[in-house]
């Protein structure tokens, strides 16, 4: 799977873009600032229709500009496609594949692939648990896009249940307490919203921890590669309530996976009766996939707080790398396009090499550098230079 073409309008610093590209390594350098890192960032929300550095769409808008657009060809090992994304903040974004109107824009997801490196990966580490979370997320709908559907879910249920326990807090004490019929009602509503937490949060739980099962020797060999056999790397999946399940990584088959989603959903039901007075008292859901942890750990100590630098960068490039070989591995056997977001700059030279001997042989990879010397020279390809929203091919930037 690789890009043949981008085209922006009015995204981010680009009034209008148009980069034909090819299998391989491609290089974009240039100053810092200069709109290298928009490029690839179009790449990304393509892929999975979000950015990497924001959390809303109006960022990528062109300063003045009512909408942005992103056009992309992809080629796979069985057909061509033509990807088109209208951002329109504050409105309905619109999605066309092969210049048909997508009804939901998320079904486009999984035409196109990628694995990201960027400098925001060292949050998989040292930051909190959310950032681990939603790797792990992204990932479960990079490989299979239905998860997206699944995910959604149940933060809209996470959603009304919560609010549903703030309102509580607004009803008078005596209330509360039973004194009316009030809080029976309460309690009778959450016994609806936990039915649907558990079926929503059961399906993502065994799906994340099936991922993580399905990602542990990828990581373990990774670390091994990029770190220069300092080590070992390990990772694994805890539960915000009671234990975890055992590892039946291949079990993702009826009748094995039916039984894992009833016994994940009553455990989770279980948890939530059990911290249901806490609830009431403080107003948030304190059970569910959305407070669960992936566990990090280098040398049998856990990552976050005593790994080194050198050890986090290590750590966060192995779960990247075990995220592309998973993908590599999937339906279709198919390559997912690497982009590489000024990582290199952050990694000293040792770890430089090791990254770019592992990451050299894919399909596609593509590269920023505020500074070309930075890149490896066994990356080696066609090079743009990015300069004020243009680019110029063949050109390279002078560090």
């Amino acid at each position: 799977m690789h890009l043949t073409r981008l085209a922006l309008a009015d995204f981010r610093s680009y009034q209008s873009a148009d980069v034909t590209l090819q299998p391989g390594v491609t290089i974009f350098s240039g100053p810092n600032g200069e709109g290298k890192t928009n490029l690839v960032e179009a790449v990304g929300y393509v892929a999975t229709l979000a950015s990497h550095r924001v959390a809303h769409d109006a960022p990528l808008v062109r300063q003045g500009a009512e909408r942005a657009i992103i056009r992309a060809n992809v080629r796979g090992a069985a057909s061509d496609a033509l990807v088109e994304i209208e951002l329109n903040p504050g409105r309905a974004n619109r999605v066309r594949l092969n210049r048909a109107p997508l009804t939901r824009p998320r079904e486009v997801l999984g035409v196109l692939r990628t694995v990201l490196f960027a400098p925001e990966d060292l949050a998989l580490v040292k930051g909190d648990p959310g950032e681990r979370r939603r790797f792990l997320d992204d990932l479960l709908v990079a490989m299979a896009p239905r998860y997206a559907a699944v995910r959604a879910d149940y933060d809209r249920v996470l959603r009304q249940r919560t609010a549903l326990l703030k309102s509580v807090g607004a009803v008078p004490k005596a209330v509360r307490s039973g004194k009316t019929s009030t809080r029976e009602t309460v309690v009778s509503t959450l016994d609806v919203w936990d039915a649907q937490l558990a079926r929503a949060g059961a399906e993502l739980l065994v799906a994340r921890e099936h991922l993580v099962a399905a990602l542990r020797p990828h990581v373990e060999r990774a670390y091994t590669a990029v770190s220069g056999e300092r080590g070992p790397a390990t990772i694994g999946y805890r539960r915000s309530f009671g234990e975890e399940s055992p590892d039946r990584s291949g079990e993702d088959e009826e009748p094995g996976h039916a039984r894992r989603l009833s016994v994940a959903a009553a455990a989770l039901r279980a948890a939530l009766a059990e911290v249901r007075d806490s609830e009431l008292e403080r107003g948030v859901c304190l059970a569910g996939p959305h407070r669960d942890e992936l566990d990090l750990a280098v040398r049998g100590l856990p990552a976050r707080g005593y790994a080194s630098h050198g050890e986090s960068w290590s750590l966060a490039l192995a779960l990247r790398l075990a995220s592309f070989d998973l993908l590599r591995a999937g339906p279709g056997r198919e390559d997912p396009v690497l982009i590489l977001d000024d990582v290199f700059a952050e990694l000293d030279a040792g770890r430089r090499d090791r990254l770019a001997a592992l990451v050299g042989g894919a399909e596609q990879v593509l590269v920023t550098a505020a500074v070309p010397a930075d890149v490896p020279d066994l990356l080696t390809g066609e090079r743009f230079t990015v300069s004020g929203g243009t680019l110029v091919a063949g050109a390279d930037h002078a560090p």
